[in-house]
């Protein structure tokens, strides 16, 4: 449903959001407070629920609800990937007011990467649908990874290909250069550390996307609401880092319920290929359950990691 103007328009506010955001962070000198972060979160929450409303008036009830699903599980998945991020900066001890221009920088990359990504698969999907079961397949492996207690935290940010390259083959500037990713040293421009620790976020958000982007696929084909809700999604990602930083600990059952949902679509969109006719004629009325399913099993988790926390999450 995404006519030139429509993305046009999207991007655009995008991109004033992105500078809104860095100025006012940059008038606090680099520094984000939870409280700060918290205020942010709920207004990219806000946002994206008024551009539900505005999918609404342009195509009914249909890509609505499509995308709110869709922007829930992208959502959902992000909180999962931001531990991961956690450890990738404190490996490499980045420093507070260095960490909010990490994240802005990772966020317009990943808007090129994933819209990249997106559109390809929706080529892919509409030429050849028998691709869908390939997501279903992708979903699945994922979620057993999670309910077998996989544990993404455990990356080694030095193992990542590209950072190891790009250490190899870019004249390295030496000492702390602040949150500059380039420094000039013998009249020479040199990469910092910073520059390198930007590839490594943005080669392990490519990876985070080969399963945020077949589960919103699994919602949705339509590459508009699959973009839109993506970038709605990794918008309020940065804020939502600085909150989760500070109560990582809090939301134990959080994989366990991405698990559910990841193998819950999984199956949903396998099962919906192989019965398009079926589909077509609840089409409304099966977009509401998944949002509903997605809605109430993180709700769940959420609940239940406060009420009763496993006993190593307990404080004594």
């Amino acid at each position: 449903m995404g006519t030139p103007i429509l993305w046009g328009g999207f991007l655009a506010a995008m991109l004033v959001l992105v500078v809104v955001d860095l100025t006012a962070v940059r008038a606090r000198g680099g520094v984000v407070s939870p409280r700060a972060a918290g205020f942010w979160v709920g207004v990219y929450v806000v946002l994206a629920l008024a551009f539900a409303a505005f999918m609404y008036t342009r195509g009914g009830q249909k890509p609505a609800v499509t995308f709110l699903t869709a922007w829930v599980i992208e959502y959902a998945l992000s909180v999962d990937n931001l531990f991961v991020f956690i450890v990738i900066f404190d490996f490499f001890q980045v420093k507070q007011n260095a960490r909010h221009k990490l994240l802005y920088w990772g966020v317009l990359g990943a808007f090129a990467l994933r819209g990249a990504m997106i559109g390809l698969g929706s080529a892919l999907v509409l030429r050849f649908e028998w691709l869908l079961y390939g997501f279903g397949a992708v979903l699945l492996y994922t979620a057993y990874k999670l309910l077998k207690g996989g544990d993404d935290d455990t990356v080694d940010p030095e193992k990542n290909f590209l950072f190891r390259w790009a250490k190899r083959v870019l004249p390295m500037a030496e000492g702390d250069h602040g949150s500059a990713f380039f420094a000039i040293e013998n009249g020479r421009l040199r990469a910092t550390l910073l520059l390198l620790v930007l590839i490594v976020v943005e080669t392990s958000d490519v990876l985070f996307a080969f399963d945020s982007i077949p589960a919103a696929l699994g919602i949705s084909q339509d590459a508009f609401i699959v973009f839109t809700a993506n970038a709605c999604a990794v918008m309020g990602l940065r804020s939502l880092f600085f909150v989760v930083s500070h109560l990582m600990d809090k939301f134990a059952y959080l994989k366990t319920a991405l698990g559910i949902i990841l193998a819950f679509i999984g199956v949903k969109l396998c099962a919906e290929t192989a019965m398009q006719e079926y589909v077509q004629q609840h089409e409304a009325l099966l977009i509401v359950i998944s949002l509903s399913f997605v809605a109430l099993t993180l709700l769940i988790a959420v609940v239940w990691s406060v009420v009763k926390p496993p006993p190593a999450a307990r404080t004594p």
